[in-house]
């Protein structure tokens, strides 16, 4: 469990590093930064299939629809904010936002301590991280102008494509994503 934590941790300093400690950051840089988070995963993946722990539920067909639908949305989210489609005019932190909502997802077939660690570490993050960036940079001003229909349609179709990607990788590394 410890390498897990330890995994979580490394991500979050990785990321706020920039806000908390700018000179540290300036000092590592960006290949520094990127080499933690390399680092931060490998030690996440390598904890998290190490850990045990208490089992509170199991994955069901109703969850992992749930599950599906909500990290739907989260690449959904993703894509939008790279193209800028409609909703990035309402919603500040897209990428953030998805994050945090695939972390929640993630939650949901997986009822275990480790899952708890790993995705509530991760989407607790990300509603910090949002935090610290609305303090950081309190003025929002939201883009504007008309968004062509043309790039709603890719960013979903984009977000499906993605989502049967990710799906297929599951299955290869022996998680079923779809169905029970």
């Amino acid at each position: 469990m410890f390498i897990l934590i330890l995994g979580v941790a490394l991500w979050w300093a990785a990321h706020l590093l920039k806000r908390i400690a700018p000179g540290l950051r300036q000092r590592i840089g960006r290949g520094g930064v990127a080499g933690l988070l390399v680092v931060s995963v490998v030690l996440m993946v390598i904890g998290y299939r190490m850990s045990d722990g208490p089992y509170w539920w199991g994955a069901s067909a109703p969850l992992k629809g749930i599950n599906n639908l909500l990290v739907l949305l989260a690449v959904y989210l993703y894509a939008a904010d790279g193209m800028k489609t409609r909703i990035t005019h309402y919603l500040r932190h897209p990428q953030l936002t998805g994050f945090a909502l695939w972390a929640f997802a993630h939650l949901l077939p997986n009822g275990d301590l480790p899952s708890f660690i790993l995705f509530g570490g991760l989407g607790v993050w990300a509603l910090v991280q949002m935090v610290v960036i609305n303090r950081a940079v309190p003025d929002w001003v939201p883009p504007s102008g008309q968004v062509p229909v043309r790039k709603e349609i890719i960013a979903a179709v984009g977000a499906v494509v993605v989502l049967l990607v990710l799906g297929l990788i599951h299955a290869w590394l022996g998680y079923n994503p779809f169905g029970a």
